[in-house]
């Protein structure tokens, strides 16, 4: 059975590979899937919002646990060696930049606020499909009947 120490190092391996694979987004030696992965992997793992929340009991924790190192993993295996080991030098010489954690948190919450609206505006193109309008029992979203809309 694994030790608490031996957890935290691999916690911090991680956590260094992470960085790492952000380094790496940006070479050109590194295939266009690879790229894309990583930035999917990190963005996620940078996320403030889990596709499954913490609050559910087991499932919540499940992301953090297992799709996130198993993630890093698989991306860690599409990017080239020389390149992965000559990012994982340069993470462990040059710490993150407080001006690059800004900028990744807030393309991270504007990815978020894009698919909430996407998603919001077929749910709302579906009800107005179906018949559904502000009149039926309950006021839409509390918007009177006399407006419309903006993005519908």
């Amino acid at each position: 059975m694994m030790n608490i120490a031996s957890l935290k190092g691999k916690a911090k391996q991680i956590k260094a590979d992470t960085y790492a694979l952000y380094l790496t987004y940006k070479d050109p030696r590194v295939p266009w899937y690879a790229k894309v992965f990583t930035a999917v992997i990190i963005g996620y793992a940078l996320s403030p919002i889990d596709l499954i929340p913490d609050f559910i009991p087991v499932l919540g924790y499940l992301d953090d646990l297992i799709i996130i190192p198993t993630g890093i993993s698989l991306a860690i295996k599409m990017i080239p060696k020389e390149v992965l080991e000559e990012y994982r030098e340069k993470a462990k010489s040059k710490p993150i930049s407080v001006k690059s954690k800004w900028v990744a948190a807030f393309i991270i919450v504007f990815i978020w606020l894009l698919i909430a609206y996407i998603v919001l505006r077929f749910v709302l193109r579906i009800f107005f499909k179906m018949g559904l309008t502000a009149y039926n029992s309950v006021y839409l979203f509390w918007i009177k009947p006399s407006h419309k809309f903006f993005f519908c």
